[in-house]
């Protein structure tokens, strides 16, 4: 710490000189920053604030009526202290001295014996320099230990104590729904440090830098990247060394910081490398069975008698009927789905027996090769993928089906196969109903077929014809003819099944079905007719989806 006007009076180089404190006993531990000495009535121009302002008072015992101006403008200036030599008989100096000193809270020493004022100078200045000296090596041992601590990627927890080990008080790493990420409790309590954390952090507001606020007074620090902030450090209780907890919470603040991003720059690196090594094995182009393994080994998928392709395919917040894209609208939102997609699903692969290959294989789109040490962890692997992408599923979050395709004994037919399963999972996003966890081709059958058909010309010229009559009269307004249709197709074209369901009073639904006939000019009744019927409306449906 700075000297003090307290501890400079405790030097034998002043203390000896008698002194004498005539007024501003309570600002006596006010920091000193410099010594100036001078014999100006008017130094208010030199002084920038914290000195201590040295004058053997000559000028003063001239003009005693100066006094009181004199010390009210080194106040004003910001002044630590004034020490005055009055060796001598210097009566009128010093009534006029202890009258101006009573009035002032500028700490006013008189010193009764001669003293050379550059003993006092270089003592003071010594100490000054001295902490600067020790200020500035502390902040370089502090640097040094974050930096480490950046090179090493140390976890959450590791900087949270080494913040708290240099501060010499608690730390806390909160985010931003005030929940506690990592603490190092010291010598506190952890039931006191934490109680009732939530409500006590809420009542704290978050400063834009390093601050002391609210009622709790916490010293805090914001943590993250500019506009991506993700949480704050707090010392909730006080540090010996503000100005010191204050740097080591900053260090400690931008190692997070710099650790959480090298950590998505790494994940981002793997995903990288995974996602070029899959493209490659399903274009092998002469890439041997020996070396795909070997290159998959590199990058953790272990060898296994069984590889598994599976497809996931966003859906418009997991509805499967509403006949929208399943695409995510923005595409760097749809990015961003993807990415977490792949961070979930590492964690997931990291809780089973089984290894992989995931990586983005079209917008929209991620593609895994699954590894299986043994043929019946099929089943229980898909269901633990499924129940955790359903766990983690919300309105404001993507959902994703499922595709899987058939178990293959090498990775190269295993990668091949992401096309079947690519195909499984894109048709899944149309299916009526209820979805089931995942899907094989054996789940998507006639819609499957069509789906891979349904922009083929020939196709989609003949579901206009089938439903020309249909189409038409929608297009001049006499909506719902689409879905009476579907309803009776679905229904087998059970009339009183239909009529049961409660879709229509049976007179009604006989009118309305008979002027289905009419307009497509069919007979509903005839079993070839239903099903081309059938497959022309599913084919109408499946093109307003893009392929």
């Amino acid at each position: 710490m700075l000297p003090t006007i307290r501890s400079i009076l405790d030097l034998a180089v002043v203390h000896d000189a008698g002194p004498s404190i005539l007024g501003g006993q309570d600002a006596l531990d006010s920091p000193v920053r410099w010594v100036h000495v001078s014999e100006l009535l008017d130094v208010t121009g030199l002084l920038s604030g914290g000195e201590l302002v040295l004058t053997t008072g000559l000028e003063l015992e001239k003009e005693p009526g100066r006094t009181a101006s004199y010390i009210r403008s080194l106040e004003q200036a910001g002044a630590a202290g004034l020490i005055v030599e009055l060796a001598g008989p210097r009566a009128l100096s010093l009534a006029a001295l202890r009258a101006a000193a009573q009035r002032s809270s500028l700490p006013v020493i008189v010193l009764e014996q001669r003293v050379r004022f550059v003993a006092i100078t270089e003592t003071v200045h010594r100490m000054i320099v001295a902490e600067q000296l020790e200020r500035v090596e502390r902040a370089r041992d502090i640097h040094e230990a974050f930096t480490l601590l950046s090179l090493e990627s140390a976890g959450t927890q590791q900087v949270v104590e080494q913040a708290a080990a240099l501060i010499g008080a608690p730390v806390v790493l909160e985010d931003l729904q005030h929940l506690v990420l990592a603490h190092a409790a010291r010598q506190v309590p952890t039931t006191e440090l934490l109680g009732d954390w939530e409500r006590r952090s809420r009542t704290t507001p978050s400063p834009a830098r390093t601050a002391r606020t609210g009622q709790e007074q916490w010293l805090q620090v914001p943590v993250g990247v500019r506009s991506q902030l993700w949480g704050r450090l707090v010392v909730p209780t006080a540090a010996a060394d503000e100005d010191m907890a204050a740097m080591v919470l900053e260090r400690a603040a931008q190692t997070l910081a710099i650790n959480r991003l090298a950590d998505r720059d790494q994940r981002e690196l793997t995903h990288q490398a995974q996602a070029g090594l899959l493209n490659i094995l399903r274009n092998p182009r002469g890439l041997s069975e020996a070396e795909a393994v070997a290159r998959a080994g590199s990058l953790g998928l272990r060898r296994a008698p069984f590889y598994l392709p599976v497809v996931f395919r966003t859906t418009p917040h997991g509805n499967t009927t509403s006949g929208t894209a399943p695409l995510a609208s923005d595409p760097l939102a749809g990015q961003q789905e993807e990415r977490e997609l792949l961070e979930l699903l590492a964690r997931t692969l990291k809780t089973i027996s089984g290894s992989a290959l995931t990586a983005s294989i079209q917008s929209g789109s991620v593609g895994m090769v699954l590894a299986l040490p043994a043929r019946q962890l099929e089943e229980p692997t898909l269901n633990r993928l499924a129940d955790t992408l359903a766990a983690h599923a919300g309105e404001e979050t993507a959902h994703w089906s499922i595709g899987v395709g058939r178990p293959r004994g090498t990775l190269l037919e295993a990668a091949e196969g992401i096309n079947e399963a690519a195909h499984v999972a894109e048709t899944a996003t149309t299916l009526p109903g209820p979805g089931r966890p995942y899907y094989r081709a054996t789940d998507v059958r006639l819609r499957g077929l069509l789906a891979l058909l349904r922009n083929d010309p020939r196709v989609q010229q003949f579901a206009e014809s089938e439903l020309a009559g249909i189409l038409d009269a929608e297009a001049k307004g006499r909506d719902g003819l689409l879905d009476l249709l579907g309803h009776y197709l679905e229904s087998g074209g059970n009339k009183a099944a239909l009529a049961r369901n409660g879709y229509l009073s049976r007179p009604t639904l006989y009118a309305r079905l008979a002027k289905l006939e009419e307009l497509l000019a069919v007979d509903l009744d005839d079993a070839e007719s239903r099903t081309s019927l059938h497959v022309a409306l599913l084919l109408h449906r499946l093109r307003s989806e893009p392929a």
